[in-house]
């Protein structure tokens, strides 16, 4: 279906996914398309890569637990032992497939965003960046703290926003750390290091 720039048949693609989502998952993934659009556009990224993965980030959310174990299995993706014990995580790595396989999205970037959405990983892409920040702050949401703040952040400067977003994820499942993917502790240090290290090169104290 092309490599973000052409080629993407959005109203084929939009009636295939709603057929595959509930009617509040639905909801939720135009929010992030609508939202990542415009941080795209904001941000100088090309806005039809970050309308592809936030259309598609959630494509395989809805499926059963065990359906995900199984095409996961099928599709021969590797799994961390950690994801086989929280398989609702596996939804992000399996979307990129799905993403791939059933709505024929070639562009590695959008698969990528996809790949990342959930758990968040250092050295992000911006168009990954968007898509993770997209899902967290779209306008459906609202039971993140801070989120006003965060949402101003994103329009600013995302990787601010991707300190704010993890340090906020981190303390949340610090209640269950058992509950915490290695990749977001990862992610959340990678962002605090960067955001200080450019405070302090800025003279901020």
């Amino acid at each position: 279906m092309g490599d973000g720039r052409m080629g993407y048949d959005w109203e084929t693609l939009e009636k295939r996914l709603k057929k595959e989502l509930t009617d509040e998952r639905y909801r939720h993934t135009l929010g992030v398309m609508y939202t990542a659009c415009s941080l795209a556009m904001r941000h100088d990224v090309n806005p039809d890569q970050a309308r592809a993965a936030g259309l598609l980030h959630d494509c395989a959310k809805c499926l059963t637990n065990k359906k995900k174990l199984s095409m996961c299995q099928k599709k021969k993706v590797k799994l961390t032992e950690f994801e086989k014990s929280h398989p609702f995580l596996i939804h992000a790595k399996l979307g990129a497939v799905i993403a791939r396989d059933y709505y024929g999205v070639e562009d590695t970037a959008v698969l990528d965003a996809i790949r990342w959405h959930t758990t968040g990983k250092p050295a992000m892409t911006d168009l990954e960046k968007i898509i993770y920040i997209a899902d967290y702050i779209e306008p459906n949401r609202f039971k993140a703290p801070r989120l006003e703040k965060i949402r101003r952040a994103a329009f600013q400067d995302l990787d601010v926003c991707m300190y704010m977003i993890t340090c906020d994820s981190v303390n949340y499942l610090k209640a269950d750390p058992g509950s915490m993917d290695r990749m977001t502790l990862d992610a959340y240090h990678y962002y605090k290091e960067l955001t200080e290290k450019r405070n302090t090169n800025d003279g901020v104290k």
